[in-house]
């Protein structure tokens, strides 16, 4: 005798839902990671921009402004290398961070985002 109607399907849902899952969260986990490369170039760019600024109005060690400006509005979960060169009379800040995988402070991606800025010394 077949079974008919609803009660033939019974489990069907669960069994689907368990073959999709692992899809659903690798796609979960691709975005997010999209979402951190996005955030990673903000990051950055904000970074230059403020070590740029900071770097140009230091009456001294410039460079080291410009690298505490910088480092400041990063947390110390994303590895970042500041450099501030002079070129001219103008303060260029270059601020590479390496792209983490799912999570700042975990394993890095061969990926670096950089950031650069440049404003005028100020005299």
């Amino acid at each position: 005798m077949q079974a008919r109607g609803r009660a033939g399907d019974r489990g069907a849902v669960i069994v689907e839902f368990g073959g999709l899952f692992p899809l659903i969260g690798v796609m979960i986990a691709v975005i997010w990671q999209c979402i951190l490369i996005g955030y990673a170039f903000s990051l950055a760019g904000n970074a230059a921009d403020e070590a740029a600024r900071a770097a140009a109005a230091a009456e001294g060690d410039a460079a080291g402004a410009c690298s505490e400006a910088a480092l400041r509005h990063l947390s110390g979960a994303w590895s970042a290398t500041v450099s501030c060169p002079l070129e001219g009379n103008v303060r260029r800040a270059e601020v590479a961070i390496r792209v983490p995988v799912l999570f700042p402070g975990t394993l890095s991606l061969p990926v670096t985002v950089t950031g650069s800025s440049a404003a005028a010394e100020e005299e």
